[in-house]
């Protein structure tokens, strides 16, 4: 069995990119764009909607789209329940 997903807000999930490196670049609507720029000098971009919860479709995208920039294994603790 798959380990299930934290219920989260956007707000918890920008706290959570914040601590790989990823600061809020710009926001439109209720959707916040973070970046960050890699040691090799590449711009990464995350797109988080700046909602009270997030739909579980929401955070696997989100996760998805995190795992370009950080490996699964440091992201699952952080939006997996144990």
């Amino acid at each position: 069995m798959s380990p299930k997903l934290k219920r989260l807000s956007g707000k918890e999930v920008i706290s959570i990119l914040n601590k790989f490196g990823f600061a809020p670049f710009t926001q439109r609507g209720s959707h916040i764009k973070l970046r960050r720029i890699d040691f090799a000098g590449d711009m990464q971009t995350l797109t988080v909607p700046f909602h009270d919860e997030l739909d579980v479709g929401t955070l696997r995208a989100i996760i998805r789209q995190a795992s370009r920039y950080i490996p699964e294994e440091y992201l699952k603790p952080c939006f997996y329940a144990c």
